[in-house]
């Protein structure tokens, strides 16, 4: 069964929550250790990490969760159109030349001059295109996915696709289906037997949340969102050997910014109801400071662990009384929650919107559809 079009899943005009997955070739350990050759690639993990960082400052995109494993990554991304309509015309245009420089005379100095910004500012209908793909995911997608690839394949030596093709994106329709959604991703390295715990599941937005809060910080990968003078690009081209260019465009990628909490680029967990409007981040290492669950990131990772302790053993196990009442505000049937969290991809799999069955039933109809995938078995976990 083909994977739905884009426009069937979401639109970029408008706010949604999508889980996405991007898998390498042939389902090859790319980004971990390959058993053929026995080569450890698992510090391009970190390379992924960073340019989702870097393009966590750029996109007017929400990067609730994420884990990256050795073989495919997942991530859970909230579009924000409102965001990008609270940007003036240059940030957008500094914001999108910073990922997508296009052809200057200084492409190996990092910054876009100002020049170039200011003339992508001062067109209208270039403008408008630019700014409907700083909240589109599939840019953003494009822009995670192809310099990975690139640079993978330099260093191989060779040539071909590094990722398998299209990224899978699952529209999450309520928040019993984000939260199940987020405790499965965040928990996929225990469920793929490569950590015990959240505590050494790294790679993983719970991971990094968990640092952040004993107080780790990082040096912050975000754009710098500064311009280069057209004269002083044009000296430095001519004046510079070819080595010295070379040494300028590695010191560019190596750069990084002032130290921030080691979780800085990631979305809060906590929604604060009385927050309206954007929110838009104001230090530039994220696109807003709105959160996106109705609960305290010490409850959710109290109830992670929790989740991930019991596994698959406790499929039909009694919810603990602490974590009950929040479950139960989400219509989760009892003894049901870890068996929709470790079996989320049985129950939503070929889902294009996982969620509650009456929710799911509702996205169905607006898509002119009987019913959604996993639909019916679904009810099975909900009271």
């Amino acid at each position: 069964m083909p994977r739905p079009l884009r426009s069937a899943v979401y639109r970029p005009q408008e706010i949604a929550i999508l889980h996405c997955t991007q898998r390498c070739v042939r389902r090859a350990y790319l980004s971990g250790v390959d058993a053929v050759s026995g080569k450890d690639y698992s510090y391009r993990k970190e390379w992924i990490r960073l340019r989702i960082e870097k393009l966590a400052s750029v996109f007017g995109l929400d990067i609730l969760a994420y884990a990256i494993l050795s073989n495919h990554m997942h991530l859970i991304l909230r579009s924000r159109p409102d965001v990008v309509v609270s940007w003036s015309d240059r940030q957008a245009a500094l914001r999108w030349l910073q990922v997508f420089p296009g052809k200057r005379i200084d492409e190996q100095l990092g910054d876009p001059t100002t020049h170039d910004v200011d003339t992508l500012a001062n067109d209208p209908d270039r403008m408008a295109l630019v700014r409907k793909r700083l909240s589109d995911v599939s840019w953003f997608m494009r822009a995670l996915s192809e310099p990975i690839a690139r640079l993978a394949n330099r260093q191989d030596e060779c040539t071909g696709s590094f990722w398998e093709g299209r990224f899978k994106a699952q529209r999450l329709l309520d928040e019993a289906a984000l939260l199940a959604c987020c405790m499965y991703v965040d928990l996929n390295p225990v469920r793929a037997a490569m950590a015990e715990s959240p505590a050494e599941s790294t790679f993983t937005s719970a991971y990094d949340r968990l640092k952040a809060s004993a107080g780790e910080t990082i040096e912050s990968a975000a754009a710098s969102m500064q311009t280069i003078n057209r004269e002083d690009a044009a000296k430095i081209l001519k004046n510079s050997t070819s080595e010295q260019l070379a040494k300028r465009r590695e010191d560019a990628k190596k750069r990084r910014g002032p130290r921030v909490n080691r979780d800085a680029w990631l979305a809060p967990l906590t929604l604060n109801p009385r927050a309206t409007g954007p929110v838009a981040n104001k230090e530039g290492v994220r696109a807003s400071d709105k959160g996106f669950l109705d609960m305290s990131l010490a409850d959710y990772l109290a109830l992670l662990y929790w989740t991930g302790s019991k596994g698959r053993a406790d499929k039909s196990g009694r919810i603990a009384a602490d974590y009950a009442p929040t479950l139960a505000k989400l219509g989760i049937a009892e003894g049901m929650w870890c068996d929709l969290v470790w079996n989320f991809k049985k129950y939503f799999g070929k889902s294009r919107g996982p969620g509650s069955p009456d929710r799911m039933q509702e996205e169905a109809i607006l898509g002119l559809r009987k019913f959604q995938p996993g639909q019916r078995k679904v009810r099975t976990c909900f009271a």
